[in-house]
């Protein structure tokens, strides 16, 4: 019988290991042999980006590479952004400065050309005349002329480029200083208005009714010309009383003369009598006459004295009517209380309230006349653009809807101000020959303060407020010497006037021919604020 032989395991434990703790030493074995590649790529490109950030990213020279490398030299001016080899405010003796005059109290700049033209950015030195001085004192006693702070030096500084080409890359555009027509205007908003000298209401000078109406709005009227007639019971009685009063009167005077011629057959007293009453019969006439002429009516006394009552009645009947008017009404029953409405100027009747048959009264009006051939413009001046506003001055107008332009003169000026608005009323007399101009026509007022033919101008882009003062940017006249010439722009205080069509006027800082930055000049007040970091531009005096 055969014996089989048994494998037993053994029990004791330093033997073996448990199953589970030689599986999870296999996993971390395997962990760290897994990530070693990843680590050494991600060591390797923190390794490629340290290179590059300390050496600028550049590849170094093959010669560098092979042996010794050739030392580097830095010539970069961080501060003024060209080569520090031809920076011309780090090395002064590359570009020698101007003199520096410091502030010119009489026309309010640093470094002023007018007092010391040999300051100026040209090849010759200029010749400043008396009528460029007058010039610029009468600009600056305008409003708009503004000093600077004279403890502002960015005077002082350059604005330097490396070459021509960086100027052009920068997008720096240069222009002539030259002499232009400016003109110094204030402003306001205007309205046309019918000149009231020259408007006239006209209403009944007594109650009644309409009987005709003879003009209409748009009509065309001469003085004396008759716009309606009303029918005025005062009127009729009037006339009635006229016609007795004057029988009266003839009454009386054939009695006096009577009276007179038997005189010595005849008590005084009688004829002191007889004189009286004469005496109130012509008085009563008068007053009668007198009412009439109130009325608009006037009577010829002498002419109706002469004539019967019927003939005198019926002249009285068309008392005031006109001989073309008259043979209109005569066809029809015309009444004696007629009273007519005349125009008492001529122009255009631009109003019309009434119609035939209504009642009227001596309040309400019924036409409105008015002579066109001259209106009135009224502007809304602020108070303090009133100083220099004076009676002759030229008035230009355009309304709103209007494509042309109107051209007038200051006439007057209110002596009071709006209590709210702090306006002040301006008026201007605008001729109207053609009556293209129209009442209630709203739009802007120009007065025009000065006009300058010669002024020196830039272009308005030009000028770079500071926060002190203002400043323009002068290309030096050896810009073009040589190319090696230092690419130089000198800062340069002005003091300006008007501005006018995108110009401004310059009254001191610059001269006719110099070269200023205006497109692009953005460029360099970034430069020169960049340099000013932390140090102002004013200093205190």
């Amino acid at each position: 019988m055969s014996q089989t032989n048994l494998d037993i395991p053994s029990s004791n434990p330093s033997t073996s290991s448990p199953p589970s703790s030689r599986s999870g030493l296999q996993r971390v074995i395997s962990w760290i042999l897994g990530s070693i590649g990843p680590i050494a790529i991600l060591l390797s490109f923190a390794a490629i980006f340290a290179f590059g950030h300390y050496t600028d990213w550049t590849m170094p020279k093959f010669a560098a590479l092979m042996g010794q490398p050739a030392p580097v030299t830095a010539d970069w001016c961080e501060e003024h952004s060209v080569p520090e080899s031809i920076c011309v405010e780090c090395n002064e003796s590359l570009m020698e400065k101007t003199p520096d005059f410091g502030w010119c109290s009489v026309h309010g700049v640093h470094n002023c050309v007018i007092e010391h033209p040999e300051l100026a950015q040209l090849a010759e030195q200029p010749t400043i005349s008396p009528e460029d001085k007058a010039r610029a004192d009468l600009a600056m006693t305008m409003p708009v002329s503004r000093e600077n702070n004279s403890g502002c030096t960015t005077y002082l500084r350059r604005i330097q480029f490396a070459s021509v080409d960086a100027v052009a890359q920068a997008g720096v555009d240069v222009e002539l200083v030259e002499r232009r027509r400016i003109e110094q205007t204030v402003s306001g908003s205007a309205e046309i208005l019918y000149d009231p000298t020259r408007t006239a209401s006209f209403a009944s000078r007594t109650a009644g009714s309409v009987w005709r109406v003879e003009k209409n709005v748009g009509d065309s009227v001469e003085a004396g010309d008759v716009l309606a007639l009303v029918e005025a019971e005062q009127v009729g009685a009037l006339k009635t009383n006229l016609i007795r009063a004057l029988a009266e009167q003839s009454l009386q005077r054939q009695n006096v003369e009577r009276l007179h011629i038997a005189k010595d057959a005849v008590a005084g007293v009688r004829l002191l009598e007889a004189d009286a009453a004469q005496a109130k019969a012509e008085a009563d006439v008068l007053s009668i006459v007198q009412s009439l002429e109130n009325l608009g009516l006037s009577v010829d006394l002498q002419s109706i004295a002469q004539l019967s009552e019927r003939e005198a009645f019926e002249q009285l009947r068309f008392l005031g009517i006109f001989s073309a008017l008259r043979t209109q009404v005569q066809t029809a029953t015309v009444t004696a209380n007629l009273l007519p409405i005349r125009s008492s100027i001529a122009g255009v009747v631009v109003e019309r309230n009434v119609t035939q048959g209504e009642v009227v009264d001596t309040h309400r009006p019924l036409f409105q006349v008015t002579d066109t051939r001259q209106m009135w413009l009224m502007l809304d001046i602020p108070l303090e653009d009133l100083e220099h506003v004076q009676p002759g001055q030229k008035i230009r107008f355009r309304g709103d809807g209007i494509g042309h332009q109107i051209s007038g003169q200051v006439d007057w000026i209110s002596t009071a101000a709006d209590a709210q608005t702090r306006l002040v009323k301006v008026r201007a007399v605008l001729p109207n020959p053609d009556g293209r101009l129209r009442d209630k026509t709203y739009g802007t007022g120009t007065i025009v303060l000065r006009e300058d033919p010669n002024a020196i101008a830039i272009p308005s882009e030009a000028v770079h407020w500071e926060g002190c003062c203002r400043t323009v940017f002068v290309r030096d006249k050896h810009y073009f010497d040589s190319p090696e010439s230092p690419k130089v722009f000198h800062v340069r205080s002005v003091r300006l006037g008007a501005t006018d069509k995108g110009y401004t006027e310059v009254v001191a800082g610059l001269l006719p021919g110099e070269v200023v930055a205006t497109t692009g000049s953005d460029v360099l007040r970034a430069q020169l604020l960049k340099n000013g970091l932390g140090a102002g531009c004013c200093v205190d005096e």
